[in-house]
Parts: structure tokens; C-alpha cells; sequence
């Protein structure tokens, strides 16, 4: 899956020359497109909004995905108090310096941005130096390289372009790279074997040209989703499905017979008989309950037999014998219990 993530867009920009910059980049390859909408510190309205449109109301090949970006340009550090709001309103937030102290605050201490974009055709005063720009790598920051600025610009754009990313991949040794087109039109797009061979003239190895092109832009586009949508930016909750439904197989069923000591002739414990309780579907009593009640039949049956006298003299007990009083124990205790 391949990532353009710098696509101009202005509001005068023509919906249909729009679509048929995306159509051709899906053409070439690319799945995820993000549409760019440049500012600077004063275009920033008062309400902040996203005027890009969204893929419903473009039409787009199947398979393509379209991202909301904005670039804002910075010259004076200390204004960043809107940028968390703007940031907020789309999918991508990117900076670009036009100054020292401006690319040194972006490396270092503002949080908002996930991409530094350099305008390369410009001649800055200031060098590259390894670790500011490693500081920004660590920190999750990825620095954009867009090829269309060196294809469709004159032949001064081309040597200070070739000049800033020998530098960009001198001080980051490959790591931390963004590719995108910022193709303004469908002919200043390339595709992805073009964009590697160009980049390989330009001091950069395959393998990193295609982290740049696949792997960077891909972990960028997900760590900006869960800022978005996770909880504190860290944690995302997704949705993993139900719980399938246990199968038991016939193997199954056979180890837990031998677990039970069944056999091949399935000769195991006997299963436990089924009592009274589960039968009647009447509660089990208690020891107490059941002691309470066997005290209060025998002392019923104690009052219910008369006494009678031997010739002797000898007092006796009642007539009815102690199996009978047992007997009318439990005819008492299981007629309480089921009454």
C-alpha cells in the first residue's frame, strides 16, 4: 500500500481536474491521497473549519482512500496558541519553517505537527545539522521530500533541491522520511519505481526510499488517527468481534471421557443418582432447618403416644415402637419441606 500525502488543494481549485489528479495517482499505485490546504499564521480564520471536501463528495476510484491535510507555514515560533484547534479540524497537521528559529521550534518543542514540509526550492541560511533533525525523528516527526518540485521547476529550484535533500539525508541517514508528490496537476505525478530511481540519484537506498514511500507515511497516517480518537492520543479501542461459539469434537468428547476414567467400552464411575431435590425441584435444607424440624416431630410424637405402666411397676414407654417414631420423623420433616 503506497501513501501520497501532499496533494494541493486551494477553494479555487477545479473538482474536476481534482479528480483526475487522484484518478491517475490510483492508477499509478497509490491508495491513501491526502488533500492539502496551505495557510499562513494570518489566513487562519476565527472559526476554524475544514473546507477540503471529503470522499463522498468526490469522485474517486474504488480502493482509494482520501485524508484531509494542512500545511501551516511558520516564521515566529511563539505563535502556536491556535494550532492544537487547527491541528484538530484534519486528519494531518504539518509545519513549514521558512527560518531557523522557526525549523528549530518545530524539531524540538512543538507537539501539534507530525510532518515537517520544507519548501527545497528555496536557499536557506542555516545547515542540517544531525541532531536536531534525529531529535525530531525520535519524537515521531517525519520530514517530507516532494518530487515535483524538482520536475516541474526551473534548473535554479533543481540545485538547491538536490542540495536541501543531500543535507535532509546526510543528518538523518534515511530515517524519518516522508515521500509525496505535491503535484499540482496529473502531469507532474510519477510513479512509484520513477519516484525510487530519482530518489537513488539523490544519495537515498532503495530500502529506505521504500519505508519512505510505505512504512513511514503508513505509521504517521495511524498515529494521527489515534490522536484523534484514542484516549489521550495513546490508547485505541477497537471492536474484535464476538466470541465464536465452542465446538466440541468427537476427540474432545473422548479425552474428557478418559478424563473421567471411562474407557474404549466406556466402563468408568458410575454417575452420581439423581436426588430428591433434583426431582422435585424443591431446595435443599439446611442442617439447622433439618435438626429444628427433627426436634419438633419427636416432641410431637412424644405428646401424641400415651404412657401405660407395667405389672412390675416400672414406668415403660409409649406403645409405638422407635421405628415408628422414626417413620413419622421423616413424613413430617419431607411434608414441611415440600409444604
Amino acid at each position: 500500500m503506497l501513501y501520497d500525502l501532499n496533494v494541493p488543494w486551494t477553494p479555487t481549485s477545479s473538482p474536476a481536474a481534482l479528480e483526475r489528479t487522484i484518478a491517475f495517482l490510483s492508477t499509478l499505485g497509490y491508495n491513501i491521497i491526502a488533500l492539502n490546504h496551505t495557510l499562513s499564521y494570518t489566513q487562519i480564520p476565527s472559526k476554524i473549519t475544514n473546507p477540503i471536501p471529503d470522499q463522498s463528495s468526490l469522485k474517486v476510484p474504488e480502493r482509494t482512500t482520501i485524508l484531509r491535510r494542512c500545511t501551516l507555514t511558520l516564521s515566529d515560533p511563539s505563535q502556536n496558541y491556535r494550532m492544537s484547534y487547527l491541528a484538530a479540524a484534519y486528519d494531518i497537521f504539518a509545519l513549514r519553517p521558512l527560518n531557523e528559529d522557526a525549523f528549530k521550534a518545530a524539531c524540538l518543542t512543538l507537539t501539534e505537527h507530525s510532518i515537517i514540509s520544507l519548501d527545497l526550492t528555496t536557499r536557506f541560511q542555516f545547515h542540517f545539522k544531525p541532531k536536531t533533525l534525529m531529535t525530531a525523528v525520535n519524537r515521531g516527526v517525519r520530514f517530507e521530500i516532494c518530487y515535483a518540485q524538482a520536475t516541474m521547476g526551473d534548473s535554479i529550484a533543481r540545485r538547491n533541491i538536490i542540495s536541501n535533500i543531500m543535507g535532509i539525508i546526510r543528518a538523518t541517514k534515511g530515517r524519518g522520511l516522508v515521500v509525496s508528490s505535491e503535484a499540482g496537476t496529473a502531469v507532474a505525478c510519477r510513479g512509484p519505481a520513477d519516484v525510487l530511481n530519482l530518489l537513488g540519484v539523490w544519495g537515498l537506498g532503495r530500502e529506505r526510499g521504500l519505508e519512505a514511500m510505505d512504512v513511514n507515511a503508513r505509521g504517521l497516517v495511524v498515529n494521527e488517527g489515534i490522536k484523534r480518537s484514542g484516549f489521550r492520543g495513546m490508547v485505541d479501542v477497537v471492536y474484535g468481534g464476538e466470541k465464536p461459539a465452542e465446538i466440541v469434537t468427537t476427540k474432545e468428547k473422548e479425552d474428557m471421557g478418559k478424563e473421567n476414567g471411562a474407557g474404549k467400552k466406556g466402563k468408568g464411575k458410575r454417575p452420581a443418582e439423581e436426588t430428591p431435590t433434583e426431582i422435585t425441584n424443591t431446595p435443599p435444607l439446611s442442617k439447622r432447618k433439618a435438626k429444628k424440624l427433627r426436634l419438633e416431630a419427636l416432641k410431637a410424637a412424644k405428646e401424641s403416644s400415651p404412657l401405660s405402666t407395667t405389672e412390675t411397676g416400672t414406668s415403660s414407654k409409649s406403645s409405638s415402637t422407635p421405628l415408628s417414631i422414626e417413620i413419622s420423623i421423616a413424613s413430617t420433616i419431607k411434608a414441611k419441606a415440600n409444604g
